[in-house]
C-alpha cells in the first residue's frame, strides 16, 4: 500500500442500521473491505447502497450498527474519517456557471495547490476523461454525459486513501465507461481503495476483487465473482460436433466421461452438459479424438452474475436498471 495507513482494513462495519420513518433502508449491514481492493456493492434500485456508503462516509448517522474506515469510528471520529475519505455521488457537484478548466482550477485550489499546479492537474484530468475540446467551453453547453465525466473528474483531484464511488458510470456511454473503469484501477495501483455501488453486474464483474450483494438492507450474498458464480451451481459445457450424425455418439461420451445424464440436452448438433471440474475438458477430448468425432466448437462456461443476482434476489437484473439509463447511454453515444 502506498496511502500509508496500515491497518489490514479499509472499512469493517457491523449490523449498520437506519430507518426512514416506517422504512427500513438499512437493516443490519456488515461489510470487511480490505485496504487496496476494489469493492463492489450490487443491488437493485431502493436495495441500501447509497445509504450503506452515506453512512460509511460520514453524511448520515447510524441509528445502530458501527463502523470503521483505516480503524477510525465514522461517528465518534468523522473528523478523521472525512480526511481519508472521497466521494463521488450519482449527480454533478460542478458549478454550470464556469467552464470546465475554471471548475478543475477552484476545487484544486481549495484542496490547496498552487495556481501552477491546479492548472496541470485541471489539465491532466480534463485530457484522461476526454474533455479537452470542451474544456473553455460553458458548462450549460455539456451533454449530461459530458457534465458526468467532469464530476468524476473533479473527485479525483485529491486522490484520498479510500474512495467511495456511488454509481459512478450511471449515465456514460459505454466508451466513457470502459476509460473510467481504467481510471478506477489506476486508482488502485497507486495506493487508494474504492467501494464501488452499480447495478450493472458487467461493472461489477470486470472490476470488484470481492462483492456484496445487498437486497432489501441486508448483505444477502459476500464473496469473490467466482465465489459467488460458484455459489449458484456448476460450469456448463458446450460443444457442438462438425457431423450431425455423431450427436448420439457424442452425448454418449460426454455422459461417462462427465459423469452426468439427466442434465444433458442435445439437439441440432449441439450438446450442453453441467461440468463441475474443468480439467474433466482434456479427457473429454481424448475420448471424442479416439473415437473420430470432430468437433466444429467447444467451450466451458461459468454461470454469469446475472443468474447469480436472479437466484439471490428472485429479480432479473435488467430489470433493476432504470429504462431512462439505458435510453440515456444511447443518448449520449449519439451526442457526444
Amino acid at each position: 500500500m502506498n496511502n500509508g495507513h496500515s491497518n489490514e482494513w479499509a472499512v469493517e462495519a457491523r449490523g449498520l442500521v437506519k430507518t426512514f420513518g416506517s422504512n427500513r433502508a438499512v437493516d443490519g449491514v456488515d461489510l470487511n473491505v480490505r485496504a487496496g481492493s476494489i469493492y463492489g456493492v450490487l443491488g437493485p434500485n431502493g436495495a441500501g447502497k447509497t445509504t450503506t456508503i452515506s453512512m460509511l462516509a460520514t453524511l448520515l448517522r447510524p441509528d445502530a450498527g458501527e463502523a470503521r474506515i483505516f480503524g477510525h469510528d465514522v461517528v465518534k471520529e468523522s473528523h478523521i474519517v472525512r480526511q481519508l475519505i472521497g466521494v463521488t455521488g450519482q449527480y454533478a457537484s460542478v458549478d454550470e456557471s464556469l467552464s470546465a478548466t475554471e471548475n478543475l482550477i477552484i476545487f484544486s485550489r481549495l484542496l490547496g495547490l498552487s495556481r501552477s499546479e491546479a492548472r496541470r492537474k485541471a489539465t491532466d484530468l480534463l485530457e484522461e476523461f476526454g474533455l479537452t475540446e470542451a474544456a473553455k467551453r460553458p458548462l450549460k453547453q455539456f451533454s449530461g454525459g459530458m457534465r458526468r465525466r467532469l464530476d468524476l473528474a473533479a473527485s479525483l483531484i485529491a486522490q484520498p486513501p479510500l474512495i467511495f464511488l456511488d454509481e459512478p458510470t450511471t449515465g456514460l456511454d459505454p466508451r466513457t465507461r470502459s476509460q473510467m473503469w481504467d481510471t478506477i484501477r489506476r486508482l488502485v495501483v497507486t495506493g487508494s481503495t474504492v467501494l464501488l455501488t452499480t447495478q450493472y453486474l458487467d461493472e461489477a464483474d470486470q472490476l470488484a476483487d470481492r462483492i456484496a450483494v445487498i437486497d432489501r438492507g441486508r448483505v444477502v450474498a459476500e464473496g469473490t465473482v467466482d465465489e459467488l458464480k460458484a455459489s449458484v451451481g456448476t460450469s456448463a459445457l458446450h460443444l457442438r460436433v462438425h457431423h450431425t450424425q455423431d450427436i448420439a455418439d457424442a452425448r454418449e461420451i460426454v455422459e461417462k466421461v462427465l459423469d452426468v445424464r439427466s442434465s444433458i440436452t442435445a439437439e441440432a448438433g449441439k450438446i450442453t452438459a453441467p461440468m463441475a471440474n474443468a480439467d474433466q475438458v482434456t479427457d473429454l477430448l481424448i475420448a471424442l479424438r479416439t473415437r473420430g468425432i470432430k468437433l466444429a466448437e467447444i467451450s466451458v462456461q461459468k454461470p454469469t452474475l446475472d443468474e447469480v443476482f436472479l437466484t439471490i434476489t428472485g429479480n432479473d437484473a435488467t430489470e433493476n436498471v432504470p429504462q431512462s439509463s439505458e435510453q440515456a447511454n444511447r443518448m449520449e453515444e449519439a451526442r457526444v
